[in-house]
């Protein structure tokens, strides 16, 4: 192992490093924090504008513990993976409710509050802090894998353990905050996954990937499968005013708890459904198709056929708790998944 990993690294950071996130001044916990939630599996270009409209709304972790999930979902609305936005919330309120509305310093209890793992508390005590801790995040893994030539899938917990045991090795005493922030630059901007620049890099001369001509085979990557197919029709009910019918999602499962167009299985059931609340003949209904389109997720890939139709608002589809009439251009105000958002907004 090569003892000036960390010196070499800093020395980089200081002459190309970022500097000017605007999470870095002032870098308060709490916008550490926020920070790097959001850049879990997400770009930091992606997040820029993301965190500045958080913090202008949301100040403090007392804010945010106070604010309803539907702020905290509206304002997160477009980043995806909406569970972290609902352990933000929770962990703000727990930190409110234990920890006097700050963010705790101590490391287990960070790693206690929700949607904190050991990578994310790492990097908030490092750079919060100035604790000595490692983080394993992915580009942390990408340049220890080239750089030791470690050829596993870090999602395996042979290969995750090995990493973890060489990022806390390389961990220097002095200065975390900034090898913390160097490391994930390095691997961001110097060290990327298509287009390594190994000429820029301050340690090339040692990395087993670059001596080796294993840049673009290190890190291993999963095996890929092909992700199924799943259709759903989503209902695009307009009444008089022009404002939609919205249903909030179940607290479990995919967009959980957000916003979102009703959804049936199929036409037939989509006419069945929308005759049961108007009291009408199934029959009579007939929708207008707008164009389909197909939104990614991990694991699966989402057909959606919106189906639009002009409806008097009728007992059965009164606003209420999980149900409600919004316009168009009110779409905003509430938490609605990035695909849905994009329709309704079409619609304006």
């Amino acid at each position: 192992m090569s003892d000036d990993f960390a010196p070499r690294l800093l020395h980089w950071f200081d002459a190309h490093g970022r500097h000017d996130l605007p999470w870095q001044h002032p870098r308060t916990p709490y916008r550490v924090w926020l920070s790097e939630v959001m850049l879990q599996q997400t770009q930091v270009a992606t997040v820029i504008p993301y965190f500045l409209r958080f913090v202008e709304k949301l100040q403090s972790i007392e804010s945010l513990a106070a604010a309803s999930e539907d702020e905290v979902f509206a304002l997160w609305s477009g980043l995806g993976y909406y569970s972290r936005a609902r352990n933000l919330h929770r962990a703000a309120q727990l930190c409110v409710e234990y920890h006097g509305g700050e963010l705790p310093e101590d490391f287990d209890a960070l790693l206690a509050l929700p949607g904190i793992g050991r990578s994310t508390a790492g990097a908030i005590a490092a750079q919060a802090f100035d604790r000595r801790r490692a983080i394993l995040d992915g580009n942390v893994k990408r340049v220890l894998a080239r750089f030791h030539g470690i050829t596993g899938w870090p999602g395996e917990t042979a290969t995750e353990n090995r990493l973890w045991t060489l990022a806390d090795a390389h961990t220097p005493h002095e200065r975390a905050a900034d090898y913390t922030q160097a490391i994930m630059d390095l691997g961001a901007t110097v060290c990327t996954r298509a287009t390594p620049r190994c000429d820029a890099c301050p340690l090339s001369t040692d990395c087993v990937a670059h001596r080796d001509g294993l840049t673009a085979a290190l890190p291993a990557r999963k095996s890929a499968k092909a992700r199924p197919t799943r259709r759903t029709i989503m209902l695009v009910l307009r009444d008089a005013h022009g404002r939609l019918l919205l249903e909030r999602r179940a607290p479990t499962g995919v967009w959980a708890g957000l916003w979102s167009l009703p959804e049936a299985a199929d036409e037939i059931s989509a006419r069945s459904e929308v005759a049961r609340v108007r009291g009408s003949d199934a029959d009579a209904i007939v929708f207008h198709a707008l164009p389909p389109f197909v939104h990614g997720f991990s694991h699966y890939l989402l057909d959606v056929t919106p189906l639009a139709l002009d409806i008097d608002p009728a007992p059965g589809i009164a606003d209420g708790a999980g149900r409600r009439w919004l316009h168009p251009r009110d779409a905003s105000a509430l938490g609605l998944p990035a695909p849905v958002r994009k329709l309704i907004e079409s619609l304006s």
